[in-house]
């Protein structure tokens, strides 16, 4: 009788293809990081002017919601006086829902502005609650293309302007929002 002999077989080195796939994988990672950092644009913000406050960076939710709702309002105010002639007065912009000129719970939370007519050009909504949002001013242009000019104050002893002039605004506290698109908002596409 023969004695039985025991044969060791060892794996076909598994750890060289891991270390192989590994390697790889730190590779494409090198490069794919390199690639980002190479393609990376650093932008600053563009400062606005002393008189200007940014709608993103300047304003609070509340006041960035009013902001909002302004301008989009400002589309159906230019197609409510191309009909009536006249500006809307706010009790029927109100009437008709558009905010933020409608009552309800969400002008309340965003400080209960009360809205009236200025000089048949402006809309003018002083804030019940300053420490929530300031006080608003919205000048029409004819131009309905142009930019909506809005402006915040947020003292709390407020009266209404009477002089809607750029200087006249600013010298009594008013800051004109823009607002400003750049690459932090939007991503570039370059083909």
């Amino acid at each position: 009788m023969s004695t039985p002999t025991t044969q060791v077989v060892r794996p076909a080195g598994a750890g060289h293809e891991t270390l192989t796939v590994l390697c790889l994988c730190l590779l494409i990672l090198a490069v794919a990081g390199s690639v980002v950092a190479w393609r990376s644009v650093s932008q600053e913000p563009q400062p606005v002017a002393s008189n200007q406050l940014d709608a993103r960076r300047d304003l609070g939710a509340s006041e960035q919601g009013i902001y909002a709702d302004l301008r989009v309002t400002l589309d159906e105010i230019h197609l409510l006086r191309e009909e009536q002639k006249t500006l809307p007065t706010p009790q029927s912009l109100a009437d008709e829902g558009f905010a933020p000129f409608a009552r309800d719970a969400s002008s309340v939370s965003r400080g209960g502005h009360v809205w009236q007519l200025i000089a048949d050009t402006s809309y003018f909504g002083h804030s019940q609650s300053p420490a929530v949002a300031g006080s608003f001013l919205m000048r029409v242009s004819a131009d309905e293309h142009a930019a909506p000019d809005i402006w915040l104050n947020r003292n709390a002893d407020l009266q209404v302007p009477s002089d809607l002039t750029d200087a006249v605004l600013s010298a009594a506290g008013w800051k004109q929002i823009v607002a400003q698109f750049d690459a932090g908002v939007t991503r570039e596409h370059r083909h």
